[in-house]
Order: C-alpha cells, then structure tokens, then sequence
C-alpha cells in the first residue's frame, strides 16, 4: 500500500493541489447547474459530466442501467420516483504501478425547484453574486461534484501517470435523493475500491458516521359520525394524535440513548415526523379516515429494516394501549427510499489522511462529525465494502431550498484538498 507520508508523496500533493484551477471551477459549475438534471431526468447531466471526463483524460464510462432488473437486488435500497433508465459516467485515472482503488463520488440528481416565486432568479439559470455561485444543486451537491472533477483533472494535468501507484475513479450516480439506486447500479458494476470519498455538502469537515431515515405511510380507522353526534363516532383524527404523541416519546428514548459524540452534538440526531395529514370528507362529520406521512431516522449502527421494526413495535403498542385501535389497529407501510446508517472508525486511515491533506492544504484541521440524514455513503460502505467518508463543499441548511447556493472559494477548497489527497496516496512508496 502506498504510504501517503512519504516525502515525495507530500510534493506530489502541493502539486496537485496548486493545479486546481479556480476559473475552471467556476466555468464547470455554471455549466453544470445550467443542466436540469432533477431525479429521474439526469441523462443530459450525465453526458455532459462524461464529456468532461474525457477531455479530461480519464478512461470515460457513460452506461444506462435497467432500474427494474436492479429491483430484484436484494439489497435494492429503494426508489420514489418511476423511472425508465439509470443514467451513470465514471471516469479512471489510471497509475503505471499496482496500488489501492481510490473513488470520488458524487450523485447529479437534484430535487424539483419548489415555488418558482420564492426564488430571486431562475433556479436553472445559475448566477454568481458575491463569490457564491446560486442556483438548484448548487449546494447539493453539483457543487462537490465540479470539486471531485476538478481533483482528479489537477492529479492528472500535475501528475505522470506512469508515476502513480493504483487508480483514481470519478463516478457520477444519480437517484440519490430517491433512495441510492444509481450507486448500487455503480457496485454491482464492480466501482468499489480501498476507499471512497463523497463531496456531499459538509461545511468542509469530514463526516465519519451518517444516520438514515425511512419513510413511512400510517392509516389510523375511526367510525364516522354526524358532528352533532359525535360521541356516537370514533375521530381518526383523535386516534392520530395518539399515536403521534407515541412517537413523539419513542424519539425522545431513541435519542437520549446514543453515545457517540459526533451524534450526540447534534442535539436531535434521529428525528422523526410526520409531514403529511390525509382525511375526512365533510367539516360535519367525524373523520372515520386519516392518513399521516412521515419520516423515521435510523440510528447509527442500524440498518434501515431494524429502525422499521422499531417504528412498528411503537405503532402496535400504541394500538394495544386504546381500547378502539386494540380492536381496529392502525396500518403501517414502510416505502420509497431506505437509507441504513453508516460509519467510519475516526482513528481509520481514510479520514486521517483526508484530514492531513487538507491541514496541509487550507492551513487548519477539519473535524470528524456526524450527520443526520441519508447518503450514498452507506451503500458503498455496506454494499460495496469500501470504507467512505462525506467531504465537501456548502452547508446543509440550504440544500432543498430556495436560492440554494454554495461559496465558489470552498469548492475550490475542497478541490485542491481532494487532489492533494489523491496525489499522496498514489504516490507513496511501496511498503
């Protein structure tokens, strides 16, 4: 294995990372976010993602894979939206000597804009205002996917190939915010390596644990009643706020009991909630119907079916303690995405020279924390058996939202430290 602290190694890194272009960055991310590529529609992005790989110089793939063939996988993570095809690019960079199989990753599906008015320009016709670059993606995570690209084109640009020990791989996946189809189609391709870095948007800091969610649909029965009357009914309504009151409870226990730090300083690391009421049919009749959607976080170390098996066990001892839902229980469906958690040992080497490299290149040392929501990252961790962790450019908080945006100088950032972590790994000594 490669020894990302020999000298020359360290010289290697300063290179590559000087060769980051920021112009280019900036042309790249425009361009990107110029391509609506909102899940389930992301062949375009791909092309023009692959044609960037090749001008590049990297050893493109661009391939469609069959979504109905991949959910017969039994570790098919699920999907929210219809889709035909599953468009996918990776583009190799390969040394002249035997070494590790290094991946950048990144998803270039994003979500639908929202209300067109509550945006200050055109989601899909990006801009640059004071140094941040906005437009839908920009944040999640076509900023951090210009960034990977970048990386790998200054390791090749600084670099001779013939002097790297093993490869770097650029793969582009999409229907990421709809479950992770597209990386599991990227795993069973064989794109799995020694270790994995995913330019999710992390404020630069590296995340080595990531909780999950699943989603969950709940049908809670009543008995209709004219409202004059309603004590001859049963309110679903009432019913549901029963239940949500036990999930409520249930949240409180699931997060007083974690124990790792990076989770606990999240201050509510698995929450759960319902985010949409279904029901009744007429304003004087009591609700013998009500249908509430919602979300569960998955807590770190589980797999999404046993965060199911939770959320189950708190509905039906919800059910058994009312004496109307013991004899008419309500219904619960898990379905759509399924994000399990995922972790890295913080003393593992990825983190720790992803950490090195960008002390060296940004002059301070990112923290290792935690995250809240899914990712890509445990499929390629638990499916592709490849140790992952989250680096990259912008700030959570304005994913998914109007006039999401992302700071030029971080993507640059997180390009020069993802380059500088490449070119050292694959130019260390052998040992």
């Amino acid at each position: 294995m490669p020894d990302p602290t020999d000298p020359a190694s360290r010289v290697a890194a300063e290179r590559a990372a000087a060769a980051v272009d920021p112009a280019a960055v900036r042309e790249a991310l425009l361009a990107l976010l110029a391509v609506a590529s909102v899940t389930g529609d992301e062949g375009p992005l791909r092309d023009e993602v692959a044609r960037r790989m090749t001008e590049a110089g990297l050893a493109t793939r661009a391939w469609d894979a069959d979504p109905e063939e991949l959910a017969h996988d039994p570790d098919f993570p699920g999907s929210a939206v219809p889709r035909r095809t599953l468009p996918l690019a990776a583009g190799v960079l390969r040394g002249g000597r035997p070494g590790p199989r290094l991946l950048l990753a990144g998803h270039t599906d994003v979500v639908p804009a929202g209300d067109r008015g509550a945006w200050s320009l055109d989601p899909f016709r990006p801009e640059v205002r004071g140094g941040r670059v906005y437009g839908r993606g920009a944040c999640d995570m076509k900023g951090g996917l210009v960034a990977a690209l970048a990386a790998i084109t200054a390791v090749r640009a600084s670099l001779d190939p013939a002097d790297l020990a093993g490869e770097a791989v650029l793969l582009a996946v999409p229907s990421e915010e709809d479950g992770g189809a597209g990386m599991l189609a990227a795993i069973r391709a064989g794109y799995v390596g020694d270790a994995a870095v995913i330019p999710e948007p992390t404020r630069l800091e590296i995340v080595t644990v990531q909780a999950g969610a699943i989603t969950f649909r709940l049908t809670v029965p009543g008995r209709a009643a004219h409202a004059s009357t309603r004590r001859e009914g049963v309110s679903a309504l009432e019913k549901l706020e029963l239940l949500h009151a036990a999930l409520r409870a249930d949240e409180a226990v699931r997060n007083a009991a974690e124990t790792r730090p990076e989770m606990r300083a999240l201050g509510l690391p698995y929450p759960t909630i319902i985010g949409a009421v279904h029901g009744g049919e007429w304003a004087s009749t009591v609700p013998d119907r009500v249908v509430a959607e919602g979300r569960y976080g998955v807590r770190a170390g589980q797999v999404a079916e046993e965060a199911a098996d939770e959320l189950r066990a708190v509905v039906a001892a919800a059910c058994a303690g009312d004496p109307w839902l013991r004899e008419h229980p309500a219904t619960l469906e898990v379905s759509g995405g399924r994000f399990s958690s995922a972790e890295v040992p913080a003393g593992h080497p990825l983190p720790v020279a992803l950490a090195d490299a960008a002390e060296r290149a940004l002059g301070r040392r990112p923290p290792f924390v935690g995250v809240p929501y899914g990712a890509d990252m445990r499929l390629l961790v638990r499916e592709g058996g490849t140790p992952t962790v989250m680096f990259g450019p912008g700030d959570v908080r304005v994913a998914h939202a109007a006039d999401e945006h992302v700071d030029l100088a971080e993507v640059v950032a997180c390009a020069r430290v993802l380059a500088a972590w490449l070119a050292a790994a694959l130019t260390g000594h052998q040992g």
